[in-house]
């Protein structure tokens, strides 16, 4: 059995990553195809938009000021680090922790999308429009949500893992 479930978390793992990854860029491909840079679509006035915007940098614009080349360095050397890091945590996780291989899968997932748009694009797609009134939250994407999720997934897992091993009825 133990063969099965170290098994089973590599295969959460990677059929999470792959469908985020799908839906990330099946979900771009669909902005880039019915929407002009920078037309907006409300969905819920008041609160929520589809906006069609490129970010040249990452969270909140940071470096979107920088040259090209140097973003594409950057991102790609932070993406593959980040990647390395998770496949190793992900390989000296317990076999039965699957909660932990979803959030992980999920942080991967969506690096990769976004790594998938510096590729192609030379910057991300972005659509996700958030807002109160004229107070806007930065436009992103299904990978930005990923990487959100798959860090308070782990956050969360971590919290358990810590209560769990505190209880003295354990």
């Amino acid at each position: 059995m133990g063969a099965a479930v170290s098994s089973r978390k590599y295969w959460i793992f990677l059929l999470a990553t792959a469908a985020v990854v799908a839906a990330d860029q099946a979900s771009k491909a669909w902005v880039l195809g019915w929407l002009e840079l920078h037309q907006s679509v409300p969905v819920i006035d008041g609160l929520f938009n589809i906006t069609y915007v490129r970010n040249p940098g990452s969270a909140f614009g940071f470096l979107a000021g920088a040259s090209l080349g140097f973003r594409s360095v950057f991102y790609a050397v932070i993406t593959a680090a980040v990647a390395l890091l998770i496949l190793y945590y992900l390989k000296k996780e317990r076999a039965d922790s699957l909660g932990m291989s979803l959030a992980l899968a999920f942080v991967f997932a969506g690096a990769l999308g976004n790594l998938i748009d510096r590729i192609r694009f030379g910057e991300v797609i972005d659509f996700l429009d958030v807002y109160v009134s004229s107070f806007h939250w930065p436009a992103f994407n299904v990978a930005d949500s990923s990487i959100s999720v798959g860090a308070c997934l782990i956050l969360l897992q971590l919290i358990r893992r810590e209560k769990r091993s505190s209880d003295p009825q354990s």
